[in-house]
């Protein structure tokens, strides 16, 4: 595994990683963010994600071939279920330009299996920043994606930042002690305390 293709380290803040990298916030905000920097922002999705789209002033492609192939980022933003899997397929990737980069720190499975290493590596899209992966955890570098030039990987860990750590952690370092002090908090299942 090459460093340079793995960031390592947490950013300060949501606001710098928006700018630096833009991949794990919500699509309405990555949104507003590319139509700040000037970007014309098309989206593509099912009814309910297309309305809400319009309504929020922006473009919708008037099919998918076209979103695809008129792309130059493609963001995806969506959860992993039995209707969204492998939802982008080799068909879609091939439309894509040359110089396009797709960027999935949704769900891996959002991309059929195998298509993304195989269309980067036919140049269409020309370009990757993923936060997931087919396979985790990653472990010795067998993800191809890593190997690969025109792709920027991050450990599923886009979404942290230090702030939202320390966050997590105090919560659960407070529910230890009250816990141990006999005064437990944030239970989910009452009935459970006090069972042998």
């Amino acid at each position: 595994m090459r460093r340079r293709n793995l960031q390592h380290d947490l950013p300060r803040t949501a606001r710098e990683r928006m700018v630096r990298e833009g991949m794990s916030l919500s699509s309405n905000i990555v949104a507003a963010v590319g139509k700040a920097f000037g970007a014309r922002v098309v989206c593509w999705g099912r009814e309910g994600s297309t309305g809400r789209a319009r309504a929020a002033g922006f473009e919708v492609a008037k099919s998918r071939e076209e979103f695809f192939a008129g792309a130059d980022i493609v963001s995806l933003h969506l959860p992993l279920n039995k209707d969204t899997r492998g939802i982008v397929t080799r068909d879609d990737l091939a439309r894509m330009k040359p110089t396009a980069l797709i960027v999935n720190a949704s769900r891996a499975g959002l991309i059929a299996d195998g298509a993304l290493v195989d269309a980067l590596k036919a140049g269409r899209p020309g370009m990757a920043a993923v936060d997931v992966y087919e396979k985790e955890p990653v472990l010795g570098a067998s993800q191809p994606l890593l190997k690969m030039d025109n792709v920027i990987c991050t450990p599923h860990l886009g979404y942290v930042t230090r702030e939202s750590y320390e966050e997590y952690y105090a919560v659960v370092v407070d529910d230890i002690v009250s816990f141990a002090a006999g005064k437990p908090s944030n239970v989910l299942n009452p009935s459970a305390i006090g069972k042998k």
